[in-house]
């Protein structure tokens, strides 16, 4: 389990894991966008066989929107638009199932090509609707700061949801913040950073003499979960 820090990717922290843990086998179970950060569980070795069942639990969410303005990429990477318009107070929140486009700027593949990768080329396309479920969408505080308002929620949701959208829906809003802090019964509060980066021409798998670190490059005793019992845990 590790927190993912913003600036990094999803594929950034598997890279370095796997070379923390001398070049095994590595995968993920559901990306972050680089701007987020949170809860990324890191699946090693025979634990990447169980990435769908890992990917299938549902994740919780908290999110701080800038109010009256929108995003190209419903994140502070894309062109913002300051409208001026701000969602009622309270908002409606939805939760149930509902229909869910994904955003272009998002890691779906089209033709094996990401939709991002066509995004930034400019082209235009739609993509297709999916149904998720909104377990729980609530807000937790909204400033009133007319110049810079802003608001916060916590969001339980299926998997395939994008919070995002949820976010962009309120009218007018974007995700300025988002960490994922739980992943079915994997809590953020129990994960670690990630490895510090390698060494450049230290030998995969070896320890160099005088670097040992207990949650850095070169993990000694990283702490690993074992697959029997984060699949247990599943059960429960």
């Amino acid at each position: 389990m590790i927190d993912k820090p913003a600036g990094m990717s999803s594929h950034d922290v598997v890279a370095r894991v796997r070379s923390a843990l001398g070049g095994v086998r590595t995968g993920h179970a559901g990306t972050l966008d680089p701007f987020a950060t949170g809860l990324l569980l890191v699946l090693v070795g025979k634990a990447t066989k169980a990435q769908s069942q890992m990917m299938a639990m549902p994740k919780r969410y908290e999110t701080v929107a800038a109010l009256g303005a929108t995003s190209s990429t419903g994140d502070p990477e894309g062109e913002i638009t300051v409208t001026g318009r701000l969602p009622p107070d309270p908002p409606e929140l939805p939760t149930g199932e509902i229909r869910q486009r994904p955003p272009i700027y998002s890691a779906v593949k089209i033709d094996g090509e990401r939709a991002y990768k066509r995004a930034r080329r400019g082209e235009r396309f739609e993509l297709p609707e999916r149904i998720v479920t909104v377990y729980r969408f609530e807000q937790l505080w909204r400033d009133g700061d007319l110049a810079h308002p802003r608001a916060a929620y916590e969001i339980e949701c299926s998997s395939g949801t994008y919070v995002r959208t949820l976010i962009a829906e309120l009218h007018d809003a974007y995700c300025v913040e988002l960490r994922r802090t739980a992943i079915g019964p994997f809590d953020v509060r129990d994960a670690c950073a990630p490895p510090a980066r390698t060494h450049a021409g230290t030998p995969r798998g070896a320890h160099p003499e005088g670097h040992r670190q207990a949650r850095g490059a070169w993990w000694s005793d990283p702490p690993l979960i074992p697959l029997q019992r984060a699949l247990a845990a599943l059960s429960k």
